[in-house]
């Protein structure tokens, strides 16, 4: 992790950075034929400046690249990295990632909040991480598409163990974007992909040496990595990691489909065994123009019925056992986006547009709205 003083930072990306600072924003975007893009509670806003170059992005990012990312760029086309810059007493963190595009340099900047957002503050439910973290070993997936803020409820979760004591806490994350402050209850270690340890796979392995009880894996995308985090999971220890799904049925049908035909029935009976929470997360425009953006969740509990439908290779019937686990804490996604609409934070539209049954919103008392199907 680099940290520069701003005042040896370069000029024009130290002031479209403060730019997006200042408003909120969530990302900066540098693109070449384009100018400097910020998404401000979901939304690109360009900032007035010409258009950028190929070359004067590379000029851009270069100075501010790690060391051993500078080494290996005529050898790779995309590199994740994590950087700060100390303005004063003020640290601000970002999280990049440089891409090549028809020839030209690109990056993108996520803006990481200094502090560690509370659970009220992202729009999780309380009861929630309470029951995470007092778990002693299982595995427990956060899923949504990018941008979801996958990345900050685990950080959540991490600092919620971490201010709560007697935890040995190892994370694998590409890049390190959180930082945790030791608390005195707590030890954590973390380790960055491509610095510290070579892959997540690999940091599940060796962290297994490291006297654990919680591993944090950035994210499962691989089947070394998944056989790693299930098998960690079984063998006593809380795995918390992320996959790239639009809800909890897709998690777990993505997470078996990782495998190869012959080892899928073995990895869903391993799988219904270590289990034990499946969160999908959605950030929504919120229904006042440039308010912050909106979570809805859909919580599966891994209960007997649960852990029937993965062992038997029933998935489709995760969203029915969803539907009335309420009892035991679950949440379908329409009834999240129903209580946001009674809560006057998203739109009828706009939860309507996201609802996986559209025509049961209104027995949620959603009233009934005509939504185009193209709209954005």
């Amino acid at each position: 992790m680099a940290i520069l003083p701003s005042s040896d930072f370069d000029s024009r990306l130290w002031a479209w950075l403060r730019h997006g600072l200042a408003e909120q924003a969530s990302d900066l975007h540098l693109v070449a034929g384009y100018p400097p893009t910020l998404r401000i509670h979901g939304t690109l806003r360009g900032i007035d400046e010409a258009a950028l170059s190929g070359e004067l992005i590379a000029d851009t990012v270069r100075g501010i690249m790690p060391v051993e990312l500078r080494e290996k760029v005529s050898g790779r086309k995309d590199y994740d990295f994590s950087t700060s810059i100390l303005d004063g007493e003020q640290l601000h963190r970002f999280r990049v990632n440089v891409f090549h595009s028809q020839e030209a340099v690109g990056a993108c900047f996520r803006f990481i909040p200094g502090q560690i957002p509370s659970f009220d503050w992202m729009g999780v439910p309380a009861e929630l991480p309470r029951r995470i973290i007092n778990l002693h070993n299982g595995l427990v997936l956060i899923t949504g598409v990018t941008g979801s803020g996958k990345t900050t409820t685990l950080a959540g979760l991490v600092e919620l163990m971490n201010q709560q004591g007697d935890r040995r806490i190892v994370t694998i994350e590409e890049p390190v974007e959180y930082l945790f402050k030791p608390t005195g209850r707590s030890v954590i270690t973390q380790r960055e992909v491509g610095v510290d340890v070579d892959s997540f796979a690999d940091g599940l392995k060796y962290s297994l040496r490291q006297d654990p009880d919680v591993i944090l894996c950035g994210e499962v995308r691989d089947m070394d990595t998944a056989r790693m985090a299930i098998s960690a999971a079984e063998t006593g220890h809380l795995v918390l990691s992320t996959v790239h799904t639009q809800d909890a049925k897709g998690a777990i049908t993505r997470l078996i489909d990782i495998f190869p035909p012959e080892r899928q029935q073995d990895i869903r009976g391993q799988l219904s065994l270590s289990l034990r929470f499946v969160v999908s997360q959605h950030l929504l425009p919120h229904v006042t123009a440039g308010e912050k953006r909106v979570l809805a969740t859909e919580v599966l509990v891994v209960n007997d019925a649960a852990r029937a439908a993965i062992r038997l290779n029933k998935t489709e019937s995760i969203d029915t056992v969803i539907q009335t686990g309420k009892r035991s804490g679950m949440q379908t996604l329409d009834e999240s986006l129903a209580a946001l609409v009674i809560s006057r934070k998203i739109s009828p539209k706009t939860a309507h547009r996201f609802a996986k049954n559209p025509q049961g919103l209104r027995a949620l008392g959603v009233p009934e709205v005509a939504v185009d199907q193209f709209a954005l």
